[in-house]
């Protein structure tokens, strides 16, 4: 028997699925729906999973709907149609001129990101409230939007299956050294990371687990003589002098100048995305809310620092 609760069907699958359907191709679809090939095939195989049906017969030839795939293409299409019309109604009902926009996110992001997305949504939507509230990770980021506490998150990807993506930027990680610091060369190597003294935030801290993870890959153990909670106390320290640190860029922001900037040997990124529930009915003011992210594209990125050295990142 199906857990109905863990295995619905969502809307973005249905959508993909009629994409699929109408392009004829993977690839396609993918340009039609400004997504990747990869996100694509994912939507239908998992939706075939669900199913326990084959949708699509796939070959040189592209991909071509089976008989069952064409019946439930059908039905599909209704949905969609149902739920643009309900979309539409409330949008008559209430239009733009009001509601309000909950997001929710985490300190780097709703400093250095949002202010900017949030002053031109309301340049467009006067009349619409955002609220914003800032979590200590991502993982409490996605509880509030599964308990309905906030409309839109960011968080880190790839995310739970029952969260609908976009990705926003890339984050990398980068090591932070003080200004009297000399590097034996212009790219800094793992042995002068792990012998120097770091500042770090708690190693139980979410996002500092894929760096020891990393480091420690590479065969290397960090030389941590302190942890300190907040990242910008970290970042002062350092530039006092009192030890180096590794930090994902846009939590280290903003970095004085004299604190010396490098990209980690081999580079650790964190991708960004934002994030809504995949099977929730969004109103017309969180729609429009994503679309002010979208447009923004590559000026969501992390702010360009002044830092010196040879290192400069």
């Amino acid at each position: 028997m199906r857990d109905n609760t863990q295995n619905q069907m969502k809307l973005s699958q249905l959508r993909i699925l009629v994409a699929v359907a109408d392009q004829q191709t993977f690839s396609d679809a993918a340009l039609h729906l400004d997504m990747s090939q990869s996100a694509v095939s994912h939507s239908i195989s998992a939706l075939e999973d669900h199913l326990g049906v084959v949708l699509f017969s796939r070959g040189r030839h592209g991909a071509r709907l089976t008989p069952v795939g064409d019946r439930i293409v059908s039905h599909a299409r209704t949905i969609l149609q149902q739920a643009e019309a309900i979309a539409r109604e409330a949008e008559l009902a209430r239009g733009l001129q009001g509601g309000q926009v909950r997001i929710a996110s985490f300190r780097s992001i709703a400093i250095h990101l949002l202010p900017d997305a949030i002053a031109q949504f309301k340049q467009r939507h006067p009349n619409i409230a955002v609220n914003l509230s800032e979590h200590d990770n991502y993982l409490q980021v996605e509880k509030a939007l599964r308990e309905g506490r906030a409309d839109i998150g960011f968080t880190l990807l790839p995310a739970a299956d029952d969260l609908d993506t976009w990705e926003v930027l890339e984050n990398a990680y980068v090591a932070l050294f003080p200004p009297e610091f000399k590097s034996a060369g212009p790219q800094i190597t793992w042995a002068e990371v792990a012998h120097h003294p770091l500042i770090m935030p708690p190693a139980d801290r979410i996002m500092m687990r894929d760096v020891y993870d990393h480091v420690q890959a590479h065969g290397y153990q960090l030389n941590v003589v302190s942890e300190v909670e907040t990242d910008t106390t970290i970042v002062n320290l350092v530039a006092q002098g009192l030890g180096a640190t590794i930090l994902p860029r846009l939590a280290a922001e903003p970095i004085p100048e004299r604190v010396q900037v490098f990209d980690l040997p081999v580079p650790l990124v964190r991708v960004i995305g934002a994030a809504v529930l995949g099977n929730g009915l969004h109103t017309p003011a969180i729609y429009a809310f994503l679309d002010v992210l979208k447009s923004l594209g590559n000026s969501l990125a992390a702010p360009a620092t002044a830092a010196v050295g040879a290192g400069q990142s």
